[in-house]
């Protein structure tokens, strides 16, 4: 969903994409944008989660060019008409460009009551000025609103010059750019990433752009739009605008079922059958499986409190783990050992390092390794393998044009992540 809301903008003149992400999905960022060969995009990390009001004035601040235009879209859109959605951008940055602060309304298909409204005002332009910003309302209340015909729905998508929205923070909500820009200048590079500053933008205030500015500002505009469009905030919401067979079922993997209605099914690897069933959401991952009904799946919030509650390891840690140069999965541990599934990318190198407490087996799967243990440097090629010793300095190389993909036995008193002395790294860790 991430490549689709980069790819949504093919045709429009742009820059390559500014993302803001928490730090923990870094890899996996960079890994779908370079995926896109979008070479050229900017990645900015967030220590911690500040609402969307605050993440946009980083973006805004971090701009060289304050008067460019600013389309701030989420990650987690659907958008089936793409040629009217440019159409209405086209619209929009018309408007910001004259210093409008430019959101766009979703023509209602229903009386919603998962989404904030918009009324619209006096035409301006191609859009319309917003009288009111609305909150989710009850059922009787959204059919009001949509008997009326004067409302949107509220999209969350934005457009306005980087220089205005600075400008309206000032006005409304100083705090917020005082501690956004703070955190920006006392920012450090990590890679190809800017990583925060942690105190500064823990000290920011936490609000929405709705909230902060375009609820407080006379110059909101609205541009309505019937694009297609959902907000895929949960599992059942995928399921609405995914394809589905005859029985109304949705399967991404290995499933079968006999008898099945109505359901959202995602499995990764083994097979997943469904008998006699409806209305489920089953997602089947490497670190969990979820079973909910469609209609209680936002409901799983509860259960990610109970694992922080029972300090389970799952509410803060992926079987499958993203680094600079690939990832690796977890495939199976007990006391004393532990053994992963390695894929190293193309060119890609692990640091020069050493463990205290944990020695090594490697065995190639695919591709050729280059290996340095000790004061020896050789290679390891297909079904070869090889031993790395404890307390031994060691690296691993994949100096092919495909991935390497290694099976790597660890044993030993401790096996954790934190057991590593890097000694060169070209990634600048630690």
């Amino acid at each position: 969903m991430l490549q689709d809301t980069a790819l949504r903008l093919e045709g429009i003149e742009t820059e390559d994409p500014l993302v803001i992400c928490n730090e923990d999905h870094r890899f996996l960022v960079a890994e779908q944008l370079q995926q896109l060969k979008m070479k050229n995009a900017s990645i900015i990390l967030e220590p911690i989660g500040r609402n969307t009001a605050p993440a946009i004035a980083v973006a805004a601040l971090s701009l060289s060019q304050k008067d460019c235009v600013m389309l701030v879209l989420a990650a987690d859109h659907v958008i089936e008409d793409v040629k009217s959605f440019q159409e209405h951008v086209r619209q929009g940055l018309e408007l910001a460009g004259d210093g409008s602060m430019v959101t766009f309304g979703i023509t209602p298909t229903g009386p919603e009551t998962g989404y904030g409204y918009l009324k619209s005002g006096k035409p301006v332009g191609s859009g319309f000025e917003v009288e009111q910003f609305v909150e989710k309302p009850d059922k009787k209340k959204a059919q009001e609103y949509l008997n009326s015909g004067n409302y949107c729905w509220n999209s969350g998508m934005f457009m306005f010059r980087a220089d205005r929205y600075i400008e309206e923070l000032e006005v409304y909500q100083p705090a917020i750019l005082e501690h956004a820009d703070r955190a920006l200048s006392e920012a450090k590079g990590d890679l190809d990433f800017v990583r925060l500053d942690k105190e500064a933008f823990e000290s920011c205030p936490s609000d929405s752009v709705d909230y902060a500015v375009m609820e407080k500002t006379d110059r909101a505009v609205m541009i309505p739009m019937n694009v297609g469009w959902s907000d895929v905030g949960s599992w059942s919401s995928l399921w609405e605008v995914s394809e589905k067979d005859v029985e109304g079922n949705h399967f991404v993997g290995d499933i079968l079922s006999t008898e099945a209605k109505n359901n959202y099914v995602h499995g990764q690897g083994r097979l997943v059958a469904l008998v006699g069933v409806e209305n489920l959401v089953v997602i089947d991952t490497a670190d969990a499986l979820l079973v909910a009904n469609k209609n209680d799946v936002q409901n799983v919030k509860q259960i990610v409190n109970q694992l922080d509650n029972l300090n389970r390891p799952e509410s803060q840690h992926h079987r499958k783990v993203f680094r600079p140069w690939g990832h690796y999965d977890s495939i199976d541990e007990d006391v004393g050992f532990q053994v992963k599934r390695i894929t190293v990318n193309p060119g890609a190198s692990l640091s020069l390092q050493m463990h205290h407490h944990r020695a090594e087996h490697w065995i190639v799967v695919s591709g050729t390794a280059e290996v340095t243990c000790g004061d020896r440097v050789f290679t390891v090629n297909r079904n070869e393998s090889t031993y790395i010793p404890l307390g031994e300095k060691h690296r691993l190389r994949n100096l092919e044009n495909e991935p390497l993909e290694m099976i790597e036995v660890q044993s030993g008193d401790y096996l954790g992540e934190d057991d590593i002395v890097r000694f060169e790294d070209v990634y600048g860790r630690d």
